[in-house]
């Protein structure tokens, strides 16, 4: 976790790194609070080191080491709030905001850090991918809160179509990662492990980067990670009529809650997806709680489902 650690100043980083230990595996975020306690959010507890608190010297460091010395080209990121680093970190960012005309121009003073660590755990998928397959794959949307594994289990999902399984041929797959969270690629290489016939538009957004994965590279599976705006549905639906298959994530909790979203409106109308797969938020990444198919009808039995 190189990656990570050469954010901090080197005694934070000393700190930090006896802290964490083994349990590398087992971390989820570290959220650095400008002269407060550090905290360290595992998969079942919540730790803390109370005896180091980050200075505003820290947090200059912090962000030199996330720009590489160069705010300007943090601008999409800083609009947007978050940064994506090697590895498929996510650092999230919060401070004092600059506004223009009541729009969020940039943060000014960023005083707030959530560190996410990306995770790949290979065969998290294994259980879930029999759900989307039924002669072939089915257009699938995967719900869940911040935390729950969401893109933990579309990696290895694309991992499993890509390379193929049981009896099941690899198929093209093509992965719009809008922020480098799914295949955590550097200078476009992935540095995570998306199967043999995965092709990747990297840091593109989601509406621009369907169409020209499926102009550019003719995929069989579309991938997307976290849908939402009209753009992004729009597009959505486009590639579908096109004839490929889309696999995507979306923030959520329920079915009743997706209906309420207006923006999601036309997809309910025309039961775009197939299947609708919701994580719940436990001790633990990536516990299935429902699947519904495109009637809305259950068809998972157990009230929680594990996937191992």
């Amino acid at each position: 976790m190189e990656e990570i650690l050469r954010l901090f100043p080197n005694e934070m980083r000393q700190v930090i790194e006896t802290k964490i230990g083994n349990r590398w595996d087992f971390l989820q975020e570290i959220r650095i609070r400008l002269f407060q306690p550090i905290e360290f959010i595992f998969d079942r507890q919540i730790e803390w080191i109370t005896h180091v608190k980050p200075s505003k010297h820290d947090g200059v460091y912090i962000v030199n080491q996330l720009s590489e010395f160069s705010l300007y080209r943090m601008t999409d990121e800083l609009r947007e709030g978050y940064i994506t680093i090697e590895g498929g970190h996510r650092v999230g960012i919060a401070g004092r905001v600059n506004t223009i005309g009541g729009s969020v121009k940039a943060l000014q003073y960023i005083t707030f850090f959530n560190i996410r660590i990306a995770k790949q755990k290979i065969g998290v998928a294994n259980a879930i991918i029999p759900y989307i397959f039924k002669e072939k794959y089915l257009n699938t949307l995967l719900v869940g809160a911040p935390q729950t594994g969401k893109t933990t289990l579309i990696r290895d999902t694309t991992r499993l179509i890509s390379s193929g399984w049981g009896k099941v041929p690899a198929q093209k797959v093509g992965v719009i990662d809008e922020r480098s969270e799914i295949a955590a690629s550097i200078n476009g290489i992935p540095q995570l492990d998306l199967g043999t016939r995965t092709d990747v538009m990297d840091a593109c957004p989601k509406a621009e980067g369907m169409m020209m994965m499926i102009r550019s590279m003719s995929p069989d599976v579309l991938v997307v990670d976290e849908i939402g705006s009209a753009d992004d549905i729009n597009a959505l639906i486009e590639a579908i009529n096109t004839g490929v298959t889309v696999i995507c994530t979306i923030h959520g909790q329920s079915l009743i809650e997706l209906k309420k979203r207006p923006s999601l409106d036309i997809l309910f109308q025309h039961k775009v997806f197939e299947r609708f797969l919701f994580l719940e938020k436990t001790g633990q990444p990536s516990v299935l709680k429902k699947v519904y198919d495109q009637n809305e009808k259950e068809i998972l039995q157990k009230t929680r489902f594990v996937i191992t």
